[in-house]
């Protein structure tokens, strides 16, 4: 259970929200009938050792509820206190969401990422701050807003996706909103200079995207880097922000450069490994894969990942000057903890 009442979110949220949370997508048996709790402990000591703050239990795989809380309840039996254990709060309607973040409750989470259900097609700000109250309330969990284009907001909404007003109104009636994951109007900076602004003394604001987070924490304060795909870097993003967190600025930038091929690579895979507004998860298990972390099948439906894309992404980390796994590819396909 959480270490903190609805009431105390926000301040729980201002000293224990800091530092970098990656993901953890599910690992299953090799027949896929099963999730395969080895190799999701295997994924989350590595987390541990990498210097991760926490990690996100990713939902948005072909997975049951649950064994998604089996999994959550196998990171947090692994981690214990050694990682923040953060639901993630992508269902297919309200009430799966309700009923999912009160199991996550149950679980051992302790920070909620909120996402909204491909078929929710509000057409009014009322709409989402609607759904967004109901989550909240359902819970005693701190919520953590997530303004996205993924969501498809923006072209009745607001190009912001969920504007400062909205935001205001949902921190004001909500008291376990303890943060804001802001890339709304992605790509745009705006977003978290933004909310960083309006917010920045009331709730925590999270920077996820490493290439922002690196030159960005050199001028505004950014004390939490949450959720995204860290783990492509190995232990590099946690120790980067233990740099800038020390305002070692001039190091930091060395490591942001040092990065930089790796970043292009996968900023140039963009675009046809995420297609659909749908972030393709078998690539970033590949690119956990690449660091030590388990890989393995997963689940129909799934996005692929080929080929070309697998040799550009192991290629910018050797070009980033780090050392990516060099099995054979196929060996991702299995894992590295396979079981039956």
């Amino acid at each position: 259970m959480a270490r903190y009442n609805r009431s105390e979110a926000r301040e729980w949220a201002r000293e224990h929200l800091v530092g970098v949370v990656n993901c953890t997508i599910p690992s299953f048996s090799s027949d896929l009938k099963n999730i395969n709790e080895k190799a999701i402990r295997h994924d989350t000591r590595l987390a541990i050792e990498h210097g991760f703050a926490g990690t996100l239990g990713v939902s948005e795989v072909a997975i049951t509820l649950p064994e998604y809380l089996d999994f959550l309840r196998i990171i947090k039996d692994e981690a214990g206190d050694d990682l923040l254990l953060v639901h993630h709060g992508s269902w297919s309607n309200l009430e799966q969401n309700l009923e999912a973040v009160r199991g996550a409750e149950e679980a051992g989470a302790e920070l909620v990422l909120l996402s909204y259900p491909p078929n929710f097609y509000p057409e009014t700000e009322e709409e989402i701050y609607d759904y967004t109250k109901a989550v909240c309330d359902a819970t005693d969990l701190a919520v953590m807003l997530f303004p996205m284009y993924l969501w498809g907001f923006s072209p009745r909404i607001h190009p912001s996706d969920m504007p400062v007003r909205l935001l205001r109104r949902l921190i004001d009636d909500c008291p376990n909103i303890a943060a804001i994951k802001a890339e709304g109007g992605f790509p745009s900076i705006q977003s978290v200079i933004e909310c960083q602004r309006h917010f920045g003394e009331e709730v925590v604001i999270s920077m996820p995207i490493e290439g922002e987070l690196i030159p960005l924490s050199q001028i505004m304060p950014i004390q939490f880097s949450a959720t995204s795909d860290h783990e492509y870097y190995g232990p590099m993003i946690p120790h980067v922000f233990d740099l800038l967190r020390d305002g070692k600025f001039d190091a930091a930038a060395e490591v942001y450069w040092q990065l930089h091929p790796a970043r292009k690579v996968k900023s140039a895979l963009a675009a046809t490994l995420h297609g659909g507004a749908f972030i393709n998860r078998q690539a970033w298990k590949f690119q956990g894969w690449l660091q030590g972390y388990n890989g393995g099948p997963l689940r129909l439906p799934t996005q692929r990942i080929h080929d070309a894309q697998m040799h550009a992404l192991r290629k910018g980390l050797i070009d980033a000057g780090l050392e990516p796994s060099m099995d054979p590819f196929r060996e991702f396909f299995i894992g590295r903890n396979p079981t039956q």
